[in-house]
């Protein structure tokens, strides 16, 4: 420190030479980084492509960092400073840019993956899953590097690591489970992202994310819940967008046992045929039907309404405006629907009674 000062006070020009040489490359590059992200934006303004996106975004940090890393590099090289205060800029320096590179590398991994795995749903659908474990591979080989860089023997690292793997994984056994659980659900594709399921246990809703521990589903009045990987590995799952989305519904009308049983098939083909072709998410094809399905009731005679409608949720409002219109019409035609009867017969048992007459 005695050393430097009397350096500052004899020739000050030796500290103030790299000051200025720093703060004149740092404004350089700031500039730089300004016209290159600008010339990125307006490029991206005309052709509005994802890759624009993704560089504008990736970019935006390391550019400041790899600026600063410039202005040192260049004060000190260019500077008359003694080796002591210089010999550990080239390293440190050399660390940074790793580092940084390692970060951006992260970054740009996660914004591929979801911007272009919808691309490949196949082969692995875009979840945080996919996006944890992209970045953790980039991050990886990001220290590899690093360690390398500063003479780490890796082959020893990787031997210990494999010795103390068994302890890991033993302790880790519920962690490591739901991962290994999470990376199987995502890639056999039986259990997709926006899909709508509905476990053995009950619990139903789209598949809102699958991150490395949890399945996070969303059920239809907007609460989410959230499903350990191992449990969902290991439940019956009925995956109502497999093999597609559009799935069979049906109405149940019941009629009185006088009713004209071809006219009420008629009058509700009528109504059926006119709903598909007017009730949002009803599907004209295949054509609806009419079945005398239940068939005969205590009270009254059952029909079903058959149709096909886009995806699962969709049945909820159909059948609500499906019943609307049935019940509408059927008043109009005259068409009766029963309240519930049953008829009572008494029989005298002819047993007399404590009076003596005859019950």
């Amino acid at each position: 420190m005695q050393a430097f000062r009397r350096m500052l006070i004899n020739d000050p020009m030796t500290v103030i030479m790299p000051l200025v040489i720093f703060v004149a490359t740092l404004a350089l590059a700031y500039v730089l980084r300004r016209l290159i992200l600008d010339a990125l934006r307006k490029w991206n303004a005309r052709s509005q492509s994802r890759p624009g996106r993704i560089l504008i975004e990736v970019l935006h940090g390391p550019l400041l960092i790899w600026g600063l890393i410039l202005a040192v590099h260049m004060a000190i090289q260019l500077s008359d400073l003694p080796a002591r205060y210089t010999r550990w800029s080239s390293g440190t320096l050399l660390i940074l840019w790793i580092l940084s590179l390692t970060l951006m590398g992260m970054q740009l991994a996660r914004n591929m993956v979801r911007s272009y795995g919808d691309q490949v749903r196949e082969v692995l659908p875009v979840s945080t899953l996919t996006e944890t474990l992209a970045q953790l591979a980039v991050l990886i080989l990001g220290l590899l590097v690093l360690l390398r860089q500063l003479g780490v023997d890796i082959t020893a690292i990787l031997t210990a690591l494999g010795v103390g793997g068994l302890a890991v994984a033993l302790a880790l056994q519920d962690t490591l489970s739901n991962l290994f659980a999470g990376f199987y659900v995502a890639v056999a594709g039986q259990v997709r992202l926006g899909d709508y399921i509905k476990m053995d246990g009950g619990q139903e809703g789209y598949v809102a994310d699958i991150a490395w521990r949890s399945t996070t589903i969303r059920s239809l009045g907007n609460n989410l819940i959230v499903v350990p990987n191992s449990k969902l590995a290991q439940a019956i799952v009925t995956n109502y967008h497999l093999p597609e989305k559009r799935m069979a519904a049906r109405v149940e009308v019941n009629v009185s046992f006088e009713a004209d049983l071809d006219r009420v098939e008629r009058v509700l083909l009528e109504i059926a045929a006119a709903g598909a072709r007017e009730i949002p998410g009803m599907l004209p094809e295949p054509a609806p039907s009419v079945a005398f399905d239940p068939g005969y009731g205590d009270s009254s005679l059952g029909f079903s309404v058959n149709y096909q409608v886009a995806e699962f949720v969709s049945q909820f409002a159909v059948k609500n405006e499906l019943r609307k219109r049935i019940f509408r019409r059927f008043r109009e035609e005259g068409i009766e629907i029963p309240f519930p009867t049953r008829t009572v017969y008494l029989q005298r048992s002819g047993m007399p009674g404590r009076d003596g007459g005859v019950l």
